[in-house]
């Protein structure tokens, strides 16, 4: 079968499709929850150290325990924490299921909902070895998955699975017209277990298979329709209604809906089979808030119309940018043994390649390096308003913070370079502390994302977090576009 791998956000189409997770804290009987998910005391400690509480049981145990856990990807559409406020659609979504079940429970018993933040990849084996109670993350029902996990009633029916190009691209009408093509999907994902099933088909016909580019699990749908949309990848497969959604939001893509690679699919909540009485509860729920009722429909209106989306690293003028200073990026990311498309990504981040840029606190040029850092015996560099002295001392800083502070047989290179972008943007001293707490609270101190990031968030504020997490969607970005030039010999774009 023709697969391979390229090396993140979401927002849920609808309340149900996007609910996030997060943990609780301590191990013993949490606190009594009195109020709603919105006016409780929230301390985002106690979201994260769930992460290590590994137990299974059923509605009857959780209301002893007073939690119910969800799991669900990270991200700011989703589920997100800023300093000590939760925000996002499944924060909102979870709240009413607190309060309905708090409702039904009565005054006697009062249970919370609390959340883990779980990579897609992760959702179902998190759920199963019992480090969440849910998953919401937009699931479509698949006789793979149902073999393993229990679905709630369908909070959605009826889906179709349908190709996503941009909107040069002719119209296309026909299965055939994919074979030999690149489509790219997470490996998680139904749309993935669909094109290894008609790949199959085609194999056994003795027809040329579709080529299925596999994308990194921390990308989200939003995330690969913007690399369509800019012309980066040229194909993904992509939930119809919310690849109409975002073609609304990108000016760029083209939706197919002459055919479908799967239709009639059906959106529900995951649990463990041996809970018949959290999946009683969460029935009961879904049938009465899921899409076309009034509380669907409102936070859906709302979050739709208030989501700020990350700009596009790919805009002409960000191209222009990116061709003028990409020797740069090369020489002394070579030099310095950093991935030049990350040093890039960065630079976009800091400035959006703009080697005039000087910030309020005196950080000068494309990678917003303070005079008296660059001036420091570490970089040794004295004047950095030249593009290339910039490039060179922002590639040279990164490399000391690498050297000084992440060089470990625990860490691989990559975390390495995303705690290096954190500590550049937070200061490396409290990068350090944290890795230090994620240890003694149960979380990976060698990984940046779903661990490290999470205590990032709660102590720094969602700066660092989303400074960290755009270079690295930038970084995905420039590395699909190189990949795709290698493999065509071409670019999309006629100034790159």
């Amino acid at each position: 079968m023709k697969t391979s791998r390229l090396h993140t956000w979401a927002i849920p189409m609808l309340f149900f499709l996007g609910t996030a997770c997060q943990p609780s804290g301590h191990s013993g009987q949490p606190d009594e929850a009195t109020d709603s998910l919105s006016t409780q005391p929230f301390d985002p400690l106690d979201e994260v150290l769930g992460l290590s509480e590994q137990w299974q049981g059923d509605l009857d145990s959780m209301i002893v325990r007073r939690r119910i856990r969800v799991l669900a990807p990270y991200s700011p559409d989703s589920y997100y924490i800023d300093g000590t406020e939760r925000r996002g659609l499944a924060f909102e979504a979870m709240n009413l299921f607190e309060q309905y079940l708090n409702d039904k429970l009565g005054e006697k018993r009062h249970i919370r909902v609390v959340f883990i933040p779980t990579t897609r990849d992760r959702l179902l084996p998190a759920l199963l070895e019992g480090y969440g109670d849910i998953a919401v993350a937009n699931l479509t029902i698949t006789p793979q998955r149902q073999q393993i996990v229990a679905f709630s009633m369908p909070v959605l029916t009826g889906a179709r699975e349908v190709v996503v190009t941009a909107k040069n691209t002719p119209p296309l009408t026909h299965l055939e017209e994919l074979q030999g093509k690149a489509v790219h999907v997470r490996a998680s994902s139904s749309y993935y277990e669909h094109l290894q099933a008609i790949n199959d088909s085609l194999r056994q016909a003795g027809s040329p298979e579709i080529d299925i580019e596999l994308v990194d699990e921390h990308l989200e749908d939003d995330d690969i329709l913007e690399m369509v949309n800019a012309g980066m990848i040229p194909m993904a497969i992509m939930d119809e209604h919310r690849a109409s959604f975002w073609a609304e939001v990108f000016d760029s893509l083209q939706v197919h809906h002459q055919f479908a690679l799967f239709s009639g699919g059906e959106v529900a909540w995951p649990m463990r089979k041996d809970n018949p009485q959290l999946k009683a509860v969460v029935d009961e729920f879904v049938r009465k808030n899921r899409k076309g009722t009034l509380v669907g429909n409102m936070l859906f209106n709302r979050y739709l119309k208030q989501t700020d989306y990350v700009r596009n690293a790919f805009s002409k003028e960000d191209r222009a940018r990116f061709k003028a200073t990409r020797d740069y990026f090369i020489k002394y990311g070579q030099q310095y043994e950093l991935d030049w498309l990350m040093l890039a990504a960065q630079g976009y981040q800091e400035s959006r390649l703009n080697p005039n840029l000087v910030s309020p606190a005196g950080a000068v040029g494309i990678m917003q390096i303070k005079p008296s850092t660059a001036r420091d015996p570490n970089v040794g560099i004295n004047d950095v308003r030249p593009l290339e002295n910039n490039i060179h001392a922002g590639a040279k800083y990164l490399r000391f913070l690498i050297d000084q502070y992440f060089v470990s047989p625990d860490i691989d290179s990559l975390n390495a370079g995303l705690f290096a972008m954190a500590a550049y943007n937070a200061g490396p001293q409290r990068i350090i502390r944290l890795q230090k707490e994620a240890a003694d609270n149960g979380l990976d101190p060698t990984v940046w994302f779903d661990n490290v990031e999470l205590l990032a968030a709660r102590d720094i504020g969602r700066e660092t977090v989303q400074y960290v997490s755009n270079i690295y969607k930038y970084y995905t970005s420039y590395r699909s576009l190189a990949r795709y030039v290698e493999q065509t010999g071409k670019s999309p774009f006629e100034d790159w």
